[in-house]
């Protein structure tokens, strides 16, 4: 369907607007990235061992270039200082892995050998790092693995530095915040195909990279494509003020659950004098409710929590550092980066909240809300990932969920019969598309937006509705200064042009499968049954989990897939069928697509009752699509 359209004059005039009224004269950031560097990655590419490469951050050289008209200038500048890979000290004994994935890995120096906190999101970008430590600081063991919470980019590495062998020797502990496990499978596996394909379009890992393409994602610059891994912890963190001693390094915990993460922490090191704020405060206005999709945070207790931290942490630091972007030195400094970081969620939450008592919504009270001079004169407040019109709309939508009040928007037709009847009543799709031809050439592009989807979800083959809207994604995309709004905006338009591009990433690894509970197994199961076809089948099996000792009984009736374990001492009906087997089989059968019968026939599953009725049930599952829709029908 054509190239990319080159910005235009609109688009141009907004840029040299923006440039105009940033903040260019503060550019401590420039000294802050590059301080305490030691190495490079040479070359800046890492690979798979079939040759596959997983991470390549050469491919951002264009960004030490003059920024171009297609990319907001602070965006480009965001981007210029996200691409500095290497080796980097944050004090003595603290260095950080930076610019070798999308998160940091920090390195912390024991009497033996090193702690490693957040090992990235892939092995192989982890190992890679972990090399380039080594090459300069010595073939010191990982005697320890921290993740700061539960999001793959904190965790997904870790089998590119430690293994499970000396996990479970004791020789590495693993430390994370209690409820960490729970919450990192279920995030990447119950709603894990969905999140996976809109992460395509956050993350913009398809797009080709360069001034009319990807430059970055705000937090980092894109996701690695390597293999994502997980060890369970072995050590849980349940307290604030918890201190724990991990090879002689003393660690002393802040619990931070409903912030970035369900799972989160943040952690001191009172012998450095430095404070990691784990995803809580970067160099970037974070998510409340990521485009990918996710639980929606809280900015209310987030605020409350950075101020915590200033207050036990803080002002007995020289350093600040965190899981993505690069640290803040000296204790004033890094006390009013954290006071700004505060200042900004807490004004968002307590301002919507405002406006919503005023009777506004959402939409509304995001095009309301200016932030204050000392918050938006902050390089590192701008919404290069998140941004204040998408987190005002998610503050809205954890208050008052998704109906706004207004009974015409109460039982709204589905897309598409709501832009059959869009285009009709508006003249026809030809007749829409000639006022929107007039509408981009004035440069109102969220206009044209909106109205060429109603002619493409009402006729998906209309070709020139298509070519219209993908230029239109594009000035949109070129003009955005948040990152994952421009990738979200040319990944439609590339595949508008091209069709889908599908899933680059695999949330669902064995690895991740592995650490599913026997609750979360069948938790997925459940999300896999096609009601409809199972409301008149009735089915009670039993699994004897061998190695935990527990019998737990699955119920398919009324379209419902229930379970629970049996309760002793309780006369419950007889099952149907009796499967035992170990967890770890369970996983491998019913989830990882291994073969049940060939672990029958190898003496991993023993049965008693009549098996069939598993059939039962597993006929009636539906299946995930990772490559479903998304700018069209």
């Amino acid at each position: 369907m054509g190239t990319a359209t080159e910005p235009s004059d609109f688009v141009i005039a907004g840029q040299q607007r923006a440039a105009a009224a940033l903040p260019f004269a503060d550019s401590a950031d420039f000294a802050d990235v590059d301080r305490g560097f030691i190495a490079a990655l040479e070359p800046g590419v890492v690979t798979a061992s079939d040759g596959t490469v997983v991470w390549d951050n050469d491919s951002y050289g264009f960004l030490r270039e003059p920024c171009p008209a297609s990319v907001n200038p602070s965006l480009w500048r965001q981007s210029g200082l996200a691409i500095r890979q290497g080796l980097y000290e944050v004090t003595e004994g603290i260095y950080q892995i930076r610019g070798l994935d999308l998160s940091n890995m920090t390195l912390v120096e024991g009497d033996i050998g090193v702690i490693v906190i957040d090992p990235l999101i892939s092995a192989e970008t982890a190992a890679a790092g972990l090399a380039l430590y080594r090459a300069h600081r010595g073939d010191r063991p990982v005697t320890g693995l921290i993740y700061t919470h539960s999001h793959a980019d904190h965790f997904g590495g870790a089998l590119g530095v430690t293994t499970t062998e000396d996990v479970a020797a004791g020789r590495c502990p693993v430390v994370a915040p209690v409820g960490f496990l729970e919450h990192a499978v279920a995030e990447n596996v119950y709603a894990g195909t969905a999140m996976a394909r809109r992460a395509a379009y956050m993350y913009g890992a398809a797009l080709p990279r360069g001034p009319l393409g990807q430059v970055g994602a705000g937090l980092g610059q894109t996701t690695s494509l390597g293999t994502v891994t997980l060890i369970p912890p072995t050590v849980d963190i349940i307290a604030t003020g918890q201190e724990q001693t991990v090879d002689g390094v003393r660690i002393v915990f802040q619990m931070t659950p409903g912030t970035e993460a369900p799972a989160e922490m943040n952690f001191y090191f009172p012998d450095h004098r430095a404070l990691c704020m784990a995803e809580n405060a970067t160099h970037t206005l974070h998510n409340l409710l990521t485009l990918r999709g996710a639980l929606v945070r809280d900015p209310h207790i987030w605020a409350k929590y950075l101020t915590e931290a200033i207050n036990l942490f803080a002002r007995d630091s020289d350093v600040v550092f965190a899981s993505h972007h690069w640290p803040t030195w000296g204790t004033e400094r890094l006390v009013e980066f954290l006071a700004l970081q505060r200042d900004l969620y807490g004004y968002l939450h307590d301002q919507t909240l405002r406006l919503l008592n005023q009777g506004y919504v959402g939409n509304e009270i995001a095009e309301m809300i200016t932030l204050p001079p000392a918050i938006a004169n902050a390089w590192h407040t701008h919404g290069y990932y998140g941004s204040v019109s998408h987190n005002v709309k998610a503050i809205y939508q954890r208050y008052m969920g998704w109906f706004d009040g207004n009974p015409a928007h109460l039982w709204e037709h589905s897309p598409v019969e709501s832009a059959q009847r869009h285009v009709e009543f508006m003249g026809g799709a030809d007749e829409v598309l000639r006022k929107a031809r007039i509408s981009y050439d004035a440069g109102d592009y969220r206009w044209v937006a909106q109205v060429v989807n109603y002619v493409i979800f009402a006729d998906p083959t209309n070709t020139a509705a298509k070519a219209l809207q993908a230029d239109t994604f594009e000035q949109l995309g070129y003009g955005a200064e948040n990152a994952t709004w421009r990738n979200f905006y040319l990944s439609g338009a590339y595949e508008l042009r091209n069709g889908t591009f599908g899933t680059p990433t695999k949330p669902d690894s064995p690895s991740v499968l592995a650490a599913l509970t026997v609750e979360q197994i069948f938790d997925v199961w459940a999300l896999r049954v096609d009601g409809p076809k199972a409301w008149d089948r009735r089915v009670v099996i039993d699994w004897h989990i061998s190695d935990e000792n527990r019998i737990h009984r699955l119920e398919l009736r009324n379209g419902l897939l229930t379970h629970y374990d049996l309760p002793t001492g309780v006369a419950m009906p007889d099952p149907s069928a009796v499967f035992t087997l170990s967890r770890a089989t369970l996983i491998r059968v019913l989830v990882a697509g291994g073969d049940f019968g060939a672990a029958a026939t190898a003496g991993d599953i023993s049965l008693s009752g009549d098996p069939t009725k598993l059939s039962d049930i597993v006929g009636v599952f539906d299946n995930p699509d990772p490559n479903f829709a998304i700018v069209t029908p």
